[in-house]
């Protein structure tokens, strides 16, 4: 099974405590593969506090229970996995790097392999960096050449990290000053000036 990234992990966290508030019945090892070694240890550890609550003290109804704190093992589940799940979104921007890194790894693979095999097979550097820069486009992945791809050629997994990533640095812009937001705009004025000129030389 392909191990889980940072943003399975949200998914699934969110889609478990959904099932799990309707009333859906949930294999305990599908809740404990989402959890990391320190949780799964709290997990186990709130559910044995409630099994020894129940046999220290006893309760006749459902208003004696709430009120010596007592817990079913959906409800335990529930709070370990929505924890969980704060834990997750509190990393996210941290895991979006690492992925970004990887991507970027990838991404530069692809290209020099593209566009060595194309300089080999007698293409001028001109076209073979264009079929490097579409390889990458076909691949997901932002281009060497900073054109914008929109959402051509991202798969539904990509396009929903592309969704979160644009979401975390909408609010990241939300939050700069004056200042910043002008560096910001300075800085895109420059990149697209580059872009342009690269345009006019065909590359």
């Amino acid at each position: 099974m392909p191990k889980l990234d940072g943003t399975h992990i949200l998914e699934r966290l969110t889609k478990r405590i959904e099932q799990l508030e309707a009333g859906d019945e949930i294999a305990d090892k599908e809740i404990r593969s989402l959890l990391n070694d320190a949780q799964r240890a709290e997990l186990d550890s709130a559910w044995e506090q409630q099994q020894q609550l129940r046999k220290n003290k006893r309760a006749r109804t459902e208003q004696e229970q709430q009120a010596l704190g007592w817990k079913s093992k959906r409800q335990v589940r529930i709070e370990v996995l929505k924890a969980a799940l704060k834990t997750a979104w509190d990393g996210i921007e941290a895991e979006f790097d690492r992925l970004k890194d990887q991507a970027e790894i990838r991404g530069a693979k692809i290209y020099f392999d593209t566009l060595n095999q194309a300089l080999k097979d007698g293409k001028d550097k001109s076209v073979a960096t264009n079929l490097a820069n579409n390889a990458m486009t076909r691949a997901g992945l932002r281009r060497m050449d900073k054109q914008p791809i929109g959402l051509q050629g991202l798969n539904k997994r990509d396009r929903e990290i592309r969704a979160m990533e644009d979401a975390i640095q909408q609010k990241a812009e939300s939050e700069m000053d004056d200042y910043e937001r002008e560096q910001l705009e300075l800085l895109r004025e420059h990149e697209r000036a580059v872009l342009a000129n690269r345009k006019k030389q065909g590359r």
